[in-house]
């Protein structure tokens, strides 16, 4: 009884691997390979960015540096623009997704995501020519107002959401739609808490006016193909303890509290 109840087991096991659901998962891939393919957008400060050498660094990249080294493995940076990730990740160009990426439903829809790193918001860069008349994401809700938001992100849904009546531009990154609300060409950038607070100290944006309070709750994660559970069970087990060997925070002070990484931006 035992022996063909072995066997019968084997069988099965056989037969799955020939159908596809046994899998190896892109965490297995990577080590094989020897090389951890991550899908990035680098325009994300401070998450991912492009330094005067032409590296991409940031926040999110030395993360993906130390899971990288906890793997035994080289990281390869796949840039590509932010609405071509989740193709890109189903064409197989990398194994992961790491470009600061929200985790929404619909996303979820697609996507298995690993734990959350951090936790942000939508917050609202304004034309000088308001101060006084806006002092809310509601303020905002008329049709003469002109929205700014970078195409594909979060900031578009949230202006989607919350701005019916008004306006919306897209632009293909950041640093476009802060430049027209800047020239006047729109009133107002939205875009999420850490990169609005950064771009408020370049000398080209200072006359901007900032409604500081995030105005959604957005959990930022890596992003893994459907059914990955090997690897997202992996990447949540180096989350668990970078956060408490304390890399994680030296990660953090470095990029949210320093600041002598700016004079290497662009």
């Amino acid at each position: 009884m035992f022996k063909r109840y072995c066997s019968a087991l084997v069988m099965g096991v056989v037969a799955l691997a020939h159908t596809g659901v046994l899998y190896a998962g892109a965490i297995d891939d990577a080590v094989r390979r020897g090389v951890l393919k991550v899908g990035t957008t680098p325009t994300y400060v401070p998450f991912e960015m492009t330094d005067r050498q032409g590296r991409i660094v940031g926040f999110e990249i030395d993360l993906l540096q130390a899971m990288s080294r906890a793997l035994g493995v080289e990281l390869e940076l796949v840039a590509v623009p932010y609405t071509e990730l989740l193709p890109g990740l189903m064409a197989k160009q990398f194994d992961l997704i790491g470009s600061g990426m929200t985790v929404t439903q619909e996303r979820n829809l697609y996507l298995n995501f690993s734990d959350s790193f951090i936790v942000v918001g939508q917050t609202v860069l304004l034309h000088p020519r308001l101060a006084g008349k806006v002092a809310s994401i509601e303020d905002l809700d008329e049709a003469g107002y002109r929205i700014a938001v970078t195409e594909g992100t979060t900031g578009e849904a949230a202006a989607q959401r919350f701005l019916g009546a008004a306006r919306i531009k897209r632009f293909t990154t950041p640093e476009e739609g802060v430049r027209h609300v800047v020239e006047g060409k729109a009133d107002a950038f939205i875009y999420d808490a850490p990169y609005n607070l950064i771009a408020m100290t370049r000398p080209e944006n200072s006359a901007l006016l900032t409604l500081e309070q995030p105005f959604t709750f957005e959990p930022l994660a890596f992003g893994l193909k459907k059914g990955d559970y090997d690897s997202v069970n992996w990447i949540n087990h180096f989350l668990n303890q970078v956060a408490q060997d304390g890399t994680y925070d030296q990660l953090h002070d470095k990029w949210f509290r320093g600041t002598a990484w700016l004079a290497e931006i662009e």
